[in-house]
């Protein structure tokens, strides 16, 4: 196992760094750049060409992009051009938040998810099969903007129940507590994970389908065990293959999904550093997002084939 790990990092490597040469080289298409942002009648042109030698945008992309590649190496992201701060700082106090709401709207996908599948394939052609269909294709098809500022309207609006968003209550009774922040959490994260629910709701339920069918799931019946025992314990688990295999891309696409969820929510992670950074064409930040945003799915593509042999004894890695 752990050869083959270290294998597949070795061929993530020119993967990642040819995304990074992608990157740059898209994020530099885009018009104006960070000085052209720079709203100052005072500045002459003279002192906006000495403004972007100082910050390096007057050589060659290829130039540009060796130099990053080479600072990266040695651990630094640069700084960014709209504060100086170093970007390694900007992304350390936007990515725990960012990784919170993922971690939390997956394990919300697969809690929500799971059960209702196992419960559709069971019962297939029923109510309960139909209902949880159209659950499903609801959680795929409907955007996640519009089921945040739904929630936003009902629960925060017109119940009052959950804050209308950010990451604790300012100058509140039990302002920066864990119940504050848990609070703060729900919305964001539910919206976040039904997309994802949908379907993984789906792949469970045709995955189940087919192990259903299985003569090892009639010889465990005909063996006297009881029928949760044969789902959950022959069952589900055969099944949780594909049900694995889906869990890096939903991580991705929840990571992709954070960027407008966070920024209708105000929730202060990479998603709101990123357009901010867009809009203020800071490249040193936005390469570091995306480096950071490749190599979180390198490792979690890692650990789904790590999970593979926990679930499937017959997987190897030699």
């Amino acid at each position: 196992m752990f050869q083959y790990l270290i294998r597949r990092l070795l061929i993530a490597l020119p993967v990642l760094l040819g995304i990074t040469l992608i990157n740059f080289y898209i994020v530099n298409l885009a018009p104006g750049d960070a000085v052209d942002l720079m709203v100052n009648p005072g500045l002459t042109k003279v002192d906006l060409a000495l403004k972007r030698e100082q910050l390096g945008l007057n050589e060659p992309l290829h130039v540009r992009y060796v130099h990053w590649l080479g600072n990266v190496v040695k651990g630094d992201l640069g700084n960014s051009f709209a504060d100086q701060r170093p970007v390694s700082q900007r992304i350390g106090e936007r990515v725990g938040p960012t990784l919170a709401l993922a971690l939390t709207s997956l394990i919300l996908a697969y809690l929500i998810a799971i059960p209702i599948g196992v419960i559709s394939a069971t019962k297939q052609y029923s109510w309960v099969d139909y209902g949880s269909t159209v659950l499903g294709l609801v959680g795929i098809s409907v955007p996640s903007f519009f089921l945040a500022l739904g929630a936003i309207y009902f629960f925060s609006l017109k119940l009052n129940w959950l804050p209308t968003g950010g990451m604790i209550t300012i100058g509140g009774a039990g302002s920066g507590t864990l119940s504050d922040h848990l609070l703060h959490l729900i919305m964001p994260a539910v919206v976040l994970g039904l997309n994802s629910a949908g379907s993984v709701m789906r792949y469970t339920r045709s995955s189940m389908l087919d192990v259903l069918r299985q003569d090892y799931m009639r010889t465990a019946r005909s063996k006297g065990l009881a029928e949760r025992l044969v789902i959950l314990k022959h069952g589900l688990r055969n099944a949780a293959i594909p049900i694995v295999t889906i869990l890096s891309f939903q991580m991705t696409g929840i990571l992709g999904g954070a960027i407008i969820t966070e920024q209708i929510f105000q929730w202060p992670g990479m998603g709101r550093l990123v357009l901010e950074a867009i809009s203020q064409r800071d490249y040193p930040v936005i390469m570091g997002i995306n480096l950071l945003t490749a190599v979180m799915v390198v490792v979690f593509n890692l650990l789904t084939d790590a999970v593979y042999a926990v679930v499937d004894p017959r997987i190897s890695y030699t």
